[in-house]
């Protein structure tokens, strides 16, 4: 199998080609049905019964091609009066091992509502495959300040000084609440998708659950941020996706990826 390529065609029937066992971490940002509602990709489904049957489908293939010490993770969303993710969560957690809860908040909200709060987050199911997964807690930290150090520093528990600098330097272990701003119409690393995500909130799940070398596979590819973040973190990837016009966009944003890290 051939990896670091875009295929394109429908993310279930391109996942059943695959071999079994291939991939370290499978990230998805599937349709979320009826969210975006201006989107024909998102309404193709006349019911909610009909978009749970096909996730069933495609993340019984995810699952199938993952390792067995590797992690899926798949995003969702809750419309304004839309709870369809809150049953996909559930299904697919009876039928596969559940690992973890993500919260993915987005710093701002958005849809502004009359008659409840703002919404400011998004949720990122993980599934494992196995009993022990491949988990790097220590690749993604988030900084202490330098008062926030020399603050900690002044706790007489810690007799060697110099160690607990170093500790503390590294930055703390992250939450499973990720505040990672979303994409606004300015922001330069917006290039034409909708539910574009930050290639900074995908660094973090590729860096926690692989390490360099390994397989990442997207099955809903959209304008590339897997392969991208893959791409820079020297992981292989595998994305598929069947809009062409998308395709288009991830390929001159890899390309001009690889222009920037070849002059580095």
């Amino acid at each position: 199998m051939k990896p670091n390529r875009i295929i394109q065609g429908d993310a279930l029937a391109e996942l059943k080609k695959l071999p079994a066992a291939v991939a370290q971490a499978v990230i998805a940002d599937p349709p979320y049905f009826n969210v975006l509602e201006n989107e024909a990709w998102d309404t193709q489904w006349k019911t909610a019964a009909d978009y749970l049957a096909w996730c069933d489908e495609w993340v019984a293939e995810s699952m199938r091609v993952l390792r067995d010490d590797g992690l899926a993770f798949i995003f969702g969303q809750l419309g304004k009066r839309e709870h369809t993710f809150l049953h996909l969560m559930s299904r697919l957690s009876q039928q596969h091992q559940f690992h973890d809860l993500i919260i993915w908040d987005r710093a701002v909200g958005y849809d502004e509502r009359r008659d409840s709060f703002t919404p400011q987050y998004e949720m990122i199911l993980v599934l494992r495959k196995g009993d022990a997964v491949k988990f790097n807690k220590g690749s993604v930290r988030l900084p202490y300040d330098a008062a926030t150090i020399e603050t900690y520093l002044k706790d007489k528990r810690y007799k060697d000084k110099d160690a607990r600098r170093a500790h503390l330097e590294k930055g703390k272990y992250a939450t499973n609440i990720l505040r990672v701003p979303s994409l606004k119409g300015a922001s330069k690393e917006k290039c034409g998708h909708p539910s574009q995500k930050p290639i900074n909130l995908i660094d973090k799940l590729i860096a926690c659950a692989t390490d360099v070398g390994d397989l990442v596979i997207d099955p809903f590819l959209g304008s590339g941020t897997t392969a991208a973040a893959a791409q820079r973190l020297d992981r292989q990837w595998l994305g598929i996706e069947k809009d062409s016009a998308y395709i288009e966009i991830a390929k001159k944003r890899l390309a001009a990826d690889s222009s920037l890290f070849s002059k580095s």
